[in-house]
């Protein structure tokens, strides 16, 4: 398990729960499952299950001891909204977000309609707090309506995440979004991101006033690529 993130936009990871099942093209190579099983059957190992979804109540108030304020990426190694992950163990996990309130709490899903309908049963007649940020994954055109998911959910803060980008968006719509976040795959077999693809991404955010941030290029590794875009690097970030 992850504390320390080595990721530019994060923190700290967060996982209370581990394991997930792919739903979209997007989790063809997914990092995780990579990571996880190669650690699968060895005794005594965070992932000797592998992938499999495994829930860790002993993590539950791992942010609660976390005294430093910090940006948590949550789950970094599942989706929080997984169908077989019991809603009361869920509101474990939003309970403790609530009332570590010191941190920033990312959340990132591609199962856009079960993460509106959780926001919207628990935050029923207000919104999330403004340190819990949620978002979506949309890798090309045909996850597009994900982003309007989001825009309905009662989300503290929202942002999108290109991750990875595997195709064009057309006619992106950035309004009420407040973050923009995008990267290229990495690993093996890992898709090529085309410039064509990030640019337009890039602009409509200058466009709406989002700020954009562009983790990768990625390719063989995450880190072979570089980070620059049109000879510069983009680190965006909200007023968290």
């Amino acid at each position: 398990m992850n504390v320390n993130s080595a990721t530019e936009c994060t923190d700290a990871t967060w996982n209370p729960v581990t394991g997930c099942t792919k739903i979209s093209q997007g989790c063809d190579r997914c990092y995780a499952e990579r990571f996880a099983e190669r650690w699968r059957g060895g005794p005594g190992y965070a992932y000797e299950q592998g992938f499999d979804l495994q829930l860790w109540p002993n993590r539950l108030d791992q942010p609660s001891r976390w005294r430093k304020p910090r940006k948590i990426f949550v789950n970094s190694m599942s989706d929080l909204f997984h169908k077989d992950i019991e809603r009361g163990f869920l509101d474990r996990i939003f309970d403790t977000m609530e009332q570590a309130d010191w941190h920033r709490y990312q959340i990132l899903t591609k199962r856009n309609s079960a993460m509106r309908d959780y926001l919207r049963a628990r935050y029923a007649d207000r919104r999330a707090p403004d340190h819990i940020w949620c978002s979506v994954t949309v890798e090309d055109q045909r996850a597009a309506q994900r982003i309007e998911h989001l825009r309905d959910a009662p989300a503290g803060g929202r942002f999108r995440s290109p991750e990875p980008l595997l195709g064009p968006l057309d006619a992106l719509d950035l309004s009420g979004i407040s973050w923009v976040i995008a990267r290229g795959e990495s690993g093996p077999g890992a898709r090529p991101l085309k410039k064509a693809w990030i640019l337009p991404i890039r602009d409509r955010g200058v466009r709406f006033g989002v700020p954009f941030f562009f983790k990768q290029w990625g390719v063989r590794t995450p880190k072979a690529g570089g980070r620059e875009l049109d000879g510069r690097v983009h680190d965006g970030m909200p007023g968290f």
